[in-house]
């Protein structure tokens, strides 16, 4: 095992990989922008660095700088949490090449996984289900109109180093496809530096279900059960859960040993998500698969017990699965609401700023991971989700009415976040019915216009 590795990260995220080091004995290391010099991470890890201006890029994205911070602090690997450097082939390389190791999957994985087009002629050579599409990268509008006219509208446009809904256009007839292909060239140009995109039929209202895979060095890979992630909102995921309401033992059974199919056939190691759309007559399809933790892995630790960041880390440090599939036992539901510091009621503004009073809600079901403090002042340079609020119960009904009874604790004052929205989706009909698609958020706020 290793006795120190480093953050290469922030937020709850840091903070969730330092409790688990600590708990398995390990020292850490934290790296943080001067923006974040009084961040929590920094405050509870053993030793930290900073690396540099707030900007991302030179802070949290300057491999040199935190591979400099690597050095210094004599540690024998990174942990790069999710989002900045987690899914960069480059980065896990010069780690690598640094004699650091990388807690993640090889660099080849990421770079296969990375490549939406690569990962979906992966999924096909491994014999998952594929949406129909482009058979490589679209490079003209010539090529585009006669992609769409082979599988027929609606069509979508996709980066194919994309993520987050960036470089992504749905289109339903030649002159949006036109306009949105040349837009989604620019903007994946501008958000990962290339300007690939490849085009699918667009599966209209789709759910979105993903799968947590766990895979060690020696060839040995189990799942931990699905999440369900159709909540979302341009893309990007509000509130996830597992069980997802949508799928049977047998859909659940097909699905996993498809996932675990797939993680085989390209020698995957660690943790990682192999996410699917499927329709309303429970067809399913590989969409991508993510090369890290994932933010919503909470809820399957709650059901399966196992803490997934600790499994990171041990696989990282050679250790082999001590799980075999039949060992896996999934228990209640859980449900996990991410709280962002933006304005529902101002098409989800941002809303950084000083934290004046906080309260954190508590009791029998409840855990939140957050980064968070009385005084702490809302950075306007990241991300701005700043917690998440997960609950337990034995049931999904007992589930969704702890997390009511959270979210009404919640007091965050006086910035704006997302906790009214979230107690708006935990009444709603549909969604206690656990009867919704991808076009549930849309659909939401369209009515909330209305009465207006």
């Amino acid at each position: 095992m290793f006795s120190k590795i480093l953050i290469a990260n922030r937020g709850e995220v840091a903070v969730r990989v330092i409790r688990a080091a600590k708990e398995l004995g390990i020292r850490t290391v934290a790296v943080f922008s001067e923006a974040d010099a009084s961040s929590l991470h920094v405050k509870l890890a053993d030793e930290s660095v900073c690396i540099g201006k707030a900007p991302a890029s030179d802070s949290y994205l300057n491999i040199p700088s935190i591979i400099s911070a690597a050095e210094i602090t004599d540690v024998e690997a990174i942990h790069p949490g999710y989002g900045f450097l987690a899914e960069d082939a480059h980065f896990a390389e010069i780690c690598e090449s640094c004699q650091i190791k990388f807690i993640g999957p090889t660099p080849e994985n990421i770079r296969i996984m990375g490549d939406k087009m690569a990962a979906k002629n992966a999924a096909k050579k491994a014999g998952l289900p594929i949406t129909p599409g482009s058979k490589g990268i679209v490079n003209t509008k010539e090529e585009a109109l006669s992609t769409a006219k082979k599988i027929k509208y609606p069509v979508i446009i996709k980066a194919s180093l994309g993520g987050g809904g960036k470089g992504m256009r749905v289109c339903h007839n030649d002159v949006r496809l036109v306009g949105a292909f040349l837009t989604a060239q620019r903007e994946a140009e501008a958000a990962f530096g290339n300007p690939d995109v490849y085009i699918e039929k667009y599966i209209e209202e789709p759910r979105h279900i993903e799968f947590q895979i766990l895979a060690d060095s020696y060839g040995h890979v189990v799942h931990l059960g699905e999440r369900e992630c159709t909540i979302q909102r341009r893309h990007q995921k509000l509130i996830e859960e597992s069980p997802s309401p949508a799928l049977d033992a047998k859909v659940r059974k097909k699905m996993g040993d498809i996932a675990v199919r797939c993680a085989k056939s390209i020698g995957y190691v660690n943790a990682g998500t192999i996410e699917f759309l499927m329709d309303k007559n429970n067809n399913f399809y590989f969409m991508e698969m993510n090369t890290r933790i994932q933010v919503e892995h909470t809820v399957t630790e709650m059901l399966t017990g196992i803490d997934l960041v600790k499994e990171q880390i041990k696989i990282a440090a050679g250790e082999k699965l001590k799980y075999k599939q039949d060992d896996i036992k999934f228990r209640g539901s859980s449900i996990e609401c991410r709280v962002y510091a933006e304005d529902p009621d101002n098409d989800f503004r941002p809303c950084p700023g000083r934290i004046a009073a906080l309260n954190l809600p508590g009791g029998p079901g409840i855990r939140i991971d957050t980064h968070i403090y009385q005084g702490y002042e809302i950075s306007p340079y990241y991300d701005s989700m700043i917690a998440k609020i997960i609950s337990y119960g034995s049931s999904r009904r007992q589930a969704i009415s702890i997390m009511r009874r959270a979210l009404d604790e919640f007091i965050l004052e006086p910035i704006k976040t997302t906790i009214p929205f979230n107690r708006e989706v935990l009444s709603n009909p549909s969604f206690l019915r656990g009867r919704f698609t991808t076009a549930f958020v849309d659909k939401l706020l369209e009515a909330k216009e209305r009465i207006k």
